[in-house]
């Protein structure tokens, strides 16, 4: 997946029209350009290719239109058809751009724990229990409203939220974090908050979620340490673009998974400085 950053003024029927001219001289070069995707309110573009070497799918930017991508990044086709729904090789009809009223069913899952809670009722006292769960809820409820989250339930230590865009969630997690006092707040677990987060295609019913992704969510959650993000790759691959970091933590075991889950944890300095 190639990456256009810093597009201006540029309109849908621009990015139509550059990805017609790859079409046109693709064959030349062995390439071929599958489908892109058009974020019109940052101005980027990105582009699906199968292409034997990045070279191979730069030159034909290069002869086509000039408008060489300002990163590659190889993603994995089964991924990105079960996250991008179902697109027609070589024809496809409008791009996808994130200000248009299209609904692919993908969500962001989104899962925050307080951690320490009951710790702190039998050392505290239930007031003052209560009290640091207002103040989480009040500072995760704010984080969604900026970042056009829904909270789909609470969990009693937690707030269960979806997102249409996986970015905003990660940048809705940081700015909890931040809230919180991370990442400086005091080393301990009691008063801090856990977050995890995972991406997918989760069946809806009376307002609620249901399926892996939220599973996933769920699990990756409970593994994060207190203070911490931790996502799935998903969430890694779907902020392809964005000015988000991600360290690879590696795969873990999580109950309900036959395979090992490979995480990523989001440094809380928020922007990729590389």
């Amino acid at each position: 997946m190639d990456i256009h950053e810093n597009l201006g003024d540029v309109t849908e029927q621009d990015i139509k029209g550059a990805h017609e001219r790859d079409l046109a001289v693709q064959d030349q070069h062995g390439v071929q350009f599958l489908t892109y995707w058009f974020n019109s309110p940052d101005g980027q573009a990105f582009c699906l290719v199968d292409a034997p070497t990045k070279e191979a799918a730069i030159a034909v930017h290069k002869e086509s239109h000039g408008l060489v991508p300002h990163n590659m990044i190889e993603v994995e086709q089964p991924t990105v058809s079960r996250f991008m729904g179902d697109w027609e090789r070589n024809v496809p009809d409008i791009a996808r751009h994130e200000d248009a009223e299209l609904d692919t069913g993908l969500r962001a899952i989104m899962f925050t724990d307080l951690a320490g809670s009951t710790q702190i009722s039998t050392r505290e006292g239930d007031a003052q229990a209560l009290e640091i769960l207002r103040r989480h809820d009040e500072i995760v409820r704010a984080a969604l409203s900026t970042y056009a989250g829904r909270e789909v339930k609470h969990t009693g230590d937690g707030i269960f939220a979806s997102f249409s865009y996986v970015s905003r969630a990660v940048e809705c997690a940081v700015e909890i974090q931040h809230a919180f006092g991370e990442p400086t707040a005091a080393r301990t677990e009691s008063g801090r908050v856990r977050i995890g987060i995972s991406a997918g295609e989760p069946v809806s019913q009376h307002e609620d979620l249901f399926g892996a992704a939220v599973n996933l969510a769920s699990r990756i959650c409970a593994h994060a340490a207190p203070g911490q993000i931790l996502v799935s790759s998903a969430v890694r691959e779907l902020s392809v673009g964005k000015p988000l970091r991600f360290l690879d933590r590696g795969p873990i075991a999580l109950k309900g998974f036959d395979d090992p889950v490979r995480v990523f944890e989001v440094p809380l300095d928020r922007v990729r400085r590389s």
